[in-house]
């Protein structure tokens, strides 16, 4: 589960960014039957343009569309260009750049979520706090947010923003069934309750909640679910789980029970909707009316239709509270780059520049600079009003979550794997329960 420092607000595209700055150096003279000027009046060549250097993020459609336009800003106040190459999600990036790295040929930025640490121990990143004060200005970032890029003193990533797990609600479509609005905080009970009703008046063929469990960011829900159970995944001071078979089998059976009863697609139905951006997302295909985010995609889904939509907690948050707030993902450089400097100074614009966080605003999460933030305030959407609405009426319910879970990467994936193999009936729920908690001692002693 992901490793998260308590802090207000705050993951699917792959990209390469070339830089070239200075000017070029000037053409050599053409011959001349007098003679050369002196050597000392030629004028002196600028500086060869640096080499590419690559960055590599994830996100939708719109989150590629944005950082675009960051990007634009910033070849037309420092003449740098950077080159972006977007891909689909989490799983293709990391695919993508491990291949890369094993081939020694990594790119210099790479975005980084909760698995920071993980890349930590393959000594993959640069410790960027030697740049601390130079290319990199933290002293207008909030301390806790450098904290949580911070491992064994040293600085491997720098916080894009903080976000919060939350349930994304289509409006429009359940107003449209004359259904009332969901309160923001729900008990479990109230929760089925509230989907029961939807049922009855959606249409054939639309269900009232996404199958969460099924997708391959599972581990966020299943780490939601835990913390409310009272088992969180990971104690990292004893270094074990606390999730038990019996805890995991009870987490299956909650769905086998929404899936049983129609409350969310049958299996297949749900595997259709990856769920990674609102480009895969069955509630902006309108065959859900609700469905699970990070606050930061809000904007991206929002983006994704004409539809009016909201974020309410997960059920059981004010009880509990089980809700985190979480950085949403860091930037980080490879410690291999031949461009460290631009690479930095690159990362030091998104973090710190109004003019970038007008242009980006809470989609990588709501900025942790202070900077950013009063460029931010002055243009924020209506889909960035929300997320801080959703803020003041979630933070109260959430608390400091638990340390990630070692090799966090193979959790969400394998995760994924067991939780199909009950959805589609090959295994029962006690199976998969015990197939998870010794998933979750393997990558503990891994």
């Amino acid at each position: 589960m992901k490793k998260v420092v308590c802090v207000l607000v705050v993951l699917a595209a792959f990209s390469a960014s070339l830089f070239a700055g200075g000017t070029k150096a000037p053409a050599a003279p053409a011959p001349a039957a007098t003679p050369a000027a002196p050597a000392a009046s030629a004028p002196t060549p600028a500086p060869a343009p640096a080499s590419a250097v690559r960055w590599a993020y994830w996100g939708s459609e719109n989150r590629v569309k944005i950082s675009q336009q960051a990007i634009d800003i910033y070849r037309q106040q420092t003449g740098v260009t950077v080159n972006p190459e977007p891909a689909g999600g989490t799983g293709d990036h990391f695919t993508k750049v491990d291949t890369q790295i094993a081939g020694g040929n990594g790119p210099d930025i790479i975005q980084m979520g909760g698995n920071l640490p993980d890349y930590v121990k393959k000594g993959v990143l640069l410790d960027l706090k030697p740049y601390a004060g130079k290319q990199l200005n933290t002293s207008t970032i909030d301390v806790s947010a450098i904290e949580s890029g911070t491992i064994d003193g040293k600085l491997y990533g720098v916080s894009t923003g903080v976000t919060m797990p939350a349930l994304l609600i289509n409006k429009t479509l359940i107003q449209e069934i004359g259904v009332p609005l969901p309160k923001v905080s729900m008990t479990y009970a109230e929760f089925r309750a509230y989907l029961v009703q939807l049922k009855a008046k959606l249409p054939r063929g639309v269900y009232p909640l996404q199958d969460i469990g099924a997708l391959s960011s599972n581990s966020t829900p299943f780490g939601y679910w835990s913390r409310y159970n009272g088992t969180p995944i990971y104690d990292e001071v004893a270094n074990v789980t606390h999730v038990k078979a019996a805890d995991a089998q009870k987490y299956l059976e909650l769905w086998k029970d929404y899936r049983d009863n129609g409350l969310v697609p049958p299996a297949a139905e749900a595997a259709a909707y990856a769920e990674t951006s609102a480009d895969t997302s069955a509630l902006i295909a309108r065959k859900v009316a609700i469905t699970y985010v990070w606050t930061n995609g809000l904007a991206g889904y929002q983006q994704a239709t004409k539809d009016d939509l909201d974020l309410i907690e997960f059920p059981g948050a004010e009880a509990t509270k089980a809700l985190w707030p979480a950085p949403s993902q860091f930037y980080t450089v490879n410690k291999d780059s031949k461009n460290i400097e631009e690479a930095v100074k690159f990362i030091n614009f998104l973090v710190n520049s109004a003019d970038a966080a007008k242009v980006l605003g809470n989609d990588r999460g709501a900025s942790a600079s202070s900077t950013a933030r009063a460029g931010a305030s002055s243009t924020a959407t209506a889909a960035d009003k929300k997320v801080l609405d959703y803020m003041n009426a979630a933070g109260p319910h959430s608390s400091k979550e638990t340390a990630h879970l070692p090799n966090d990467t193979e959790l969400n994936s394998t995760l994924f794997l067991i939780y199909q193999g009950v959805a589609f009936g090959q295994k029962t729920p006690a199976v998969g329960g015990q197939e998870i908690v010794d998933l979750l001692n393997r990558l503990i002693n891994k």
